[in-house]
């Protein structure tokens, strides 16, 4: 190995062990990694700098400021009580449906927000019914996670994944185009919410604790919190137009008038323009250590490829696996992604194996795309720990659950969803 590849390596190990570690922000901790690498010289700062302002970054930061503006407007709250009011009358079948509709709304909007905002609902009617709140959080955490798999823009990982992807020579992922494996992996996963779940959580609620929104993948202790701000009143022109901004923007994507980062960019400053959402409030919705983590941990992985230290794992991988086919490999490379993907974060975990599963697909003479697609839907799957996700570090301390109900109720819902991308994405993306 050269001595770039041997400091790519150090780098790369160090910061994984950080991440799993948990004392330091995970920020931090990948914009540390980004650092040395510069300092080295192991990466050149153009190269870093096409990191900081990739279309993913551009795109990932505009949503947030157009999903923050249609929260302040009021809208997102408004949308989530009345869901919950109409359901309400229905018992338990009403909550499943609230669930079922944050979900949806997370295939085009940030999940943290969504369950911010229905979480405390969601707890309040199933109290109102005499039904233990732990039956409905964490499936309320799952389908967001599951539902926000379903666009290119319901996730930041699937964003990332096709920027690394595109940087690599691979075609764009069109808004919908990962619509239909996502769907069939989000429906198996809710019936399994639905039907096994609930039976697997302990029906022992605990007195209610403060809702708190930590870095991703930060247990709750040992930094102060960020409280997320209440839910506003509604403001009808601000909500009504904001919501227009943001159709246009999917409409815009999804025909292919423009590229996503640009429409989304567009309708960021086009709600500061038109004053729904003002210029200090739009700085306060961009979500910075969420960015800046996918930004370092870009530059960590361009490390593995400048230095050639990606194509020479991949060439020894694919050497392992070339006796095996392209289906065993795909499976090995979702569970590899779905293993990681529980100790670190989500961005770490798509930076780091989209340039493999490139590779690799490459190496074995078959379409790397549905490889991109086991990395998008796998690197979402947190399902395990509370620490894996915002939205499961959310409902853990709203619903006071212990650890051992996500092992309990999300390590099976690894294993299935698992089973649901493998039969899925050969289907839609064959090799």
């Amino acid at each position: 190995m050269t001595a770039p590849q041997l400091i790519a390596l150090g780098v790369l190990v160090v910061v994984v062990a950080a991440l799993i570690h948990g004392k330091l922000r995970s920020d931090v901790v990948a914009l540390a990694g980004a650092a040395v690498l510069l300092a080295t010289r192991t990466v050149r700062p153009v190269e870093a700098q096409g990191a900081f302002a990739s279309p993913a970054i551009i795109a990932l930061a505009s949503l947030f400021v157009i999903a923050y503006a249609m929260e302040l407007s009021g809208l997102l709250g408004l949308m989530i009580r009345g869901a919950t009011k109409l359901c309400a009358r229905l018992g338990a079948a009403g909550l499943w449906i609230v669930i079922g509709l944050c979900g949806l709304a997370s295939a085009f909007l940030n999940n943290t927000p969504i369950v911010v905002l229905s979480a405390p609902v969601v707890r309040d009617v199933a109290q109102g019914l005499s039904l233990s709140p732990k039956r409905f959080l964490i499936p309320l955490s799952y389908a967001t996670i599951l539902g926000g798999a379903c666009t290119l823009i319901g996730t930041s990982t699937n964003l990332l994944v096709n920027d690394m992807a595109r940087n690599a020579g691979q075609p764009a992922f069109s808004l919908f185009e990962v619509t239909p494996v996502a769907l069939v992996v989000a429906a198996v996963g809710g019936l399994y919410l639905l039907l096994v779940g609930p039976r697997l959580l302990v029906a022992d609620p605990q007195p209610e604790q403060e809702l708190l929104v930590r870095p991703h993948g930060t247990p709750p202790t040992g930094e102060d919190p960020a409280l997320y701000p209440p839910n506003p009143p509604l403001q009808p022109v601000k909500a009504v137009s904001a919501l227009l901004v943001f159709l246009l923007v999917v409409v815009a994507a999804s025909t292919g008038l423009l590229p996503i980062a640009a429409s989304a960019f567009a309708g960021a400053v086009a709600l500061v323009l038109i004053r729904v959402i003002g210029v200090d409030e739009a700085y306060r919705g961009l979500r910075p250590d969420i960015l800046l983590l996918i930004a370092g941990m870009v530059v960590v992985g361009l490390s593995l490829e400048v230095t050639g230290l990606a194509a020479l794992a991949t060439q020894r991988l694919a050497g392992w696996m070339h006796g095996l086919g392209p289906l065993y490999a795909l499976a090995l490379v979702y569970g590899a992604t779905l293993l990681l993907t529980e100790v670190l974060s989500n961005a770490a975990v798509a930076v780091l194996l989209t340039p493999v599963a490139v590779a690799l697909a490459e190496s074995l003479g078959v379409s790397p795309r549905p490889f991109l697609v086991a990395v998008m839907m796998a690197a979402s799957a947190a399902f395990a720990t509370p620490f894996g996700y915002q939205t499961n570090v959310l409902v853990y301390q709203l619903g006071g659950y212990r650890y051992l109900d996500f092992v309990r109720i999300g390590a099976p819902l690894n294993l299935i969803t698992w089973a649901a991308g493998m039969a899925a994405i050969p289907a839609f993306f064959p090799f």
